[in-house]
């Protein structure tokens, strides 16, 4: 004899019934409570928590057209969303029980009724009930994991004309399901931008998957992105969803799609054309529901015209180009992103209130901060550790000495020759080891590559 557990509720107005289900239920293990009037069903619902509810369909004396059944299965569902709910009902009913299936009934059973076809029929209503509950609890888990990484990022800050015309797209494009393409400098904050979309959108209760598709080997790019199956290759010892069916329901957004090459350009576009995805190893394809989100730092549309980057690829993801300026590009914005920081890492630290002194701000307002938002944040952040007084009088707790512009105070520097001198300066403090330079400019390493190469240095 098999036990189970579970607690189940029999509603039946006939006693026999209830005494035969419950005798028989309770030496499988289950825990059972009767009732025989429906108008308890409440205060029942009140008390405790049921595994399992069967419900007769007719209360009445000649009844037979299952109306108080369906009115109190409607009355256990609205108390409960996730309650399974089993009607028992007569073999001349069961066009009303499939009528109370479509209203949310999990399923029914025939009366009399066969033991072992009750018991399968719990069975599986337990399981339904089980997997129910997981997926609750994992969806409870997102939307606590979304909050907490949301708190974590924070919100856009500044109000320059700059980032008020970033505010308004956004609110214009986050209820559509629109593709949209973050363009942008390293550290200006496109995350950011691509969360807010999430986050103002009709998924925002949904999946963020977040791909940094720079940091991604053109080998493990399949199985990183649309998954693989047992075997596929030597070390797939199970089957693993990608990042695609995972954003399934949600947002996927692709974080540096400038760095694709040709060849992984095709597969994506595959993809996005087709919504859907097979698992490398796989012969059966899984559709995908998602919306798309892509951010680069490259020049992606002077790419198309050098054949470095697919003109198709480009129209699939940018419905909607969103721009996000370099922090020179809104200056007036940099006090309240100093208070923000100040206050975040002064919490972290356990530190008192800091404040600046104006000369401090002039002067960090004249510097053109080639790592954008990302580099003034570390920037406050490496400040805030190094002070020992509740006001910085001092520019050089933020920035190194020599990166100030009053270093070139005898003619004006363009911002090209800022940024290589900051970055060749980097470079000799770290001794060449451009895994510490790209982390202190929060960049991945193939940009700072790029920068290099660039300046020839």
């Amino acid at each position: 004899m098999r036990i189970l557990e579970g607690n189940i509720l029999i509603v039946d107005d006939d006693p026999d019934i209830l005494g035969t289900a419950r005798m028989f239920l309770k030496q499988h293990g289950f825990t059972v409570q009767t009732e025989q009037k429906p108008s308890n069903i409440p205060a029942l619902l009140s008390k405790t928590i049921f595994d399992v509810i069967l419900l007769d369909m007719n209360f009445s004396r000649g009844e037979n057209n299952g109306k108080e059944g369906l009115y109190w299965l409607q009355q256990i569902l609205q108390t409960d969303t996730h309650a399974i709910v089993i009607l028992i009902t007569a073999y001349g009913e069961v066009d009303l029980a499939v009528q109370a299936i479509k209203l949310g009934a999990t399923d029914f059973v025939l009366k009399p009724w066969n033991n072992e076809k009750l018991l399968a029929t719990l069975l599986s209503a337990l399981q339904l009930r089980a997997s129910k509950l997981e997926v609750e609890k994992l969806r409870n888990t997102q939307q606590k994991l979304s909050a907490d990484i949301q708190q974590q990022y924070g919100e856009l800050i500044g109000s320059s004309p700059a980032m008020q015309e970033v505010y308004s797209l956004i609110e214009k494009v986050a209820p559509t399901d629109a593709n949209v393409l973050i363009l942008g400098e390293n550290g200006t904050g496109k995350e950011l931008v691509a969360r807010a979309l999430h986050t103002r959108s009709l998924r925002s209760k949904e999946v963020f998957i977040s791909v940094d598709l720079g940091a991604i080997s053109e080998t493990l790019f399949e199985s990183e992105l649309f998954g693989h199956v047992k075997g596929a290759f030597t070390d797939a010892r199970e089957d693993k969803p990608g990042r695609f069916e995972l954003a399934s329901g949600g947002t996927i957004f692709l974080d540096e799609i400038g760095n694709l090459s040709p060849n992984l350009q095709a597969k994506l576009l595959t993809v996005l054309q087709s919504r859907k995805v097979r698992r490398l190893g796989s012969v059966h394809e899984k559709n995908i529901n998602i919306r798309l989100i892509c951010a680069t730092n490259m020049p992606l549309h002077e790419m198309v015209q050098e054949n470095t980057f697919r003109q198709d690829l480009l129209y699939r993801i940018n419905t909607v180009e969103i721009r996000v300026p370099a922090l020179r590009e809104r200056k007036e914005d940099i006090p309240s992103l100093l208070t923000h920081f100040m206050q975040v890492y002064t919490r972290k630290y356990k530190k008192p209130p800091i404040r600046l002194e104006p000369s401090v701000l002039s002067r960090l307002k004249k510097y053109e901060w080639p790592g954008n938002i990302r580099e003034l944040q570390h920037a406050v952040e490496r400040a805030v550790i190094l002070s020992e007084h509740p006001v910085i009088s001092s520019a050089e707790l933020f920035l190194q000495k020599q990166s100030l512009p009053a270093k070139n105070a005898g003619r004006t520097l363009s911002l090209e020759e800022v940024e290589r001198n900051y970055l060749k300066e980097l470079i000799e403090k770290n001794e060449g080891n451009i895994s510490k330079v790209a982390k202190e400019l929060g960049m991945t390493r193939p940009a700072l590559y790029r920068r290099i190469n660039k300046y020839g240095l």
